[in-house]
């Protein structure tokens, strides 16, 4: 079984075009994509990308998106150097791949690119939005990081752990209902833990028939009744950085 025979999964191929209009820096020996506003900001993004990698399209893309909303906006290789998973592996190869992959060990790297905004693109406010591995990244980062000022997780949460509903930070939590990898019971479940134990600003969102992937999307390459639940996951993105980085 191939990434493609998944029904949670999207077709790679089709958007391998996508360049992306920031330009790639090497920090403290790391990869990295950046894209600025065309103005002048304090206010960041670190994008956390999805087992595709930093340089997977569909991430340049949204990197840019924030850009274009006023964030300077910087996506590091997270796997720093290791390969990101490929259309053409087998899932039956995903849990030795991720052994070396763990979306909870991003502090280190987090903190490497929370200097580098800091200092060479003099940011002040710094927020972080994740994409599936990347949305467990941003869960965890809430739990551990103090300083981030908001985080977004887009279909991405820890599952195994009785600590992870004590957010140092507002944190938006996006999830399709047509996702298989993340079930309904476990965002109910989400839903009523951090209820009971959370003290900062939370929300849940779920988008109604949306697949794993959603909110990564180009408009062309979507069906068109899910363009506009890929548009409003946007505006909701946006909104929520803005309502705790931008003012």
């Amino acid at each position: 079984m191939t990434s493609k025979d998944l029904p949670f999964q999207y077709d790679i191929g089709r958007r391998s075009n996508y360049v992306g209009r920031g330009k790639e820096i090497h920090f403290d020996n790391i990869n990295a994509y950046v894209c600025q506003p065309d103005y002048d900001t304090n206010n960041a993004v670190i994008l956390v990308h999805d087992i595709y990698g930093w340089q997977f399209p569909d991430t340049r893309y949204i990197t840019d998106i924030f850009a274009s909303n006023g964030y300077i906006t910087i996506c590091p290789d997270f796997f720093l150097g290791k390969e990101p998973w490929k259309p053409n592996n087998h899932w039956h190869d995903f849990a030795d791949w991720l052994k070396e992959r763990d979306p909870m060990k991003v502090d280190k790297t987090t903190a490497v690119f929370m200097k580098c905004l800091k200092e060479k693109y003099k940011a002040m406010k710094i927020g972080v939005v994740g994409f599936s591995w990347g949305g467990m990244a941003v869960h965890h980062l809430m739990l551990k990081n103090p300083e981030l000022k908001a985080g977004i997780s887009d279909y991405g949460i820890i599952r195994d752990s009785e600590d992870r509903y004590n957010l140092l930070n507002p944190t938006f939590f996006i999830f399709g209902g047509n996702d298989h990898t993340i079930s309904p019971e476990q965002v109910t479940l989400l839903e009523r833990k951090l209820k009971d134990y959370c003290t900062v600003d939370y929300k849940i969102k779920v988008y109604p028939g949306q697949v794993h992937g959603f909110a990564q999307c180009k408009p062309e390459d979507m069906k068109p009744k899910d363009v506009p639940f890929m548009e409003e996951a946007r505006m909701d993105m946006i909104d929520w950085l803005n309502r705790y980085i931008m003012f």
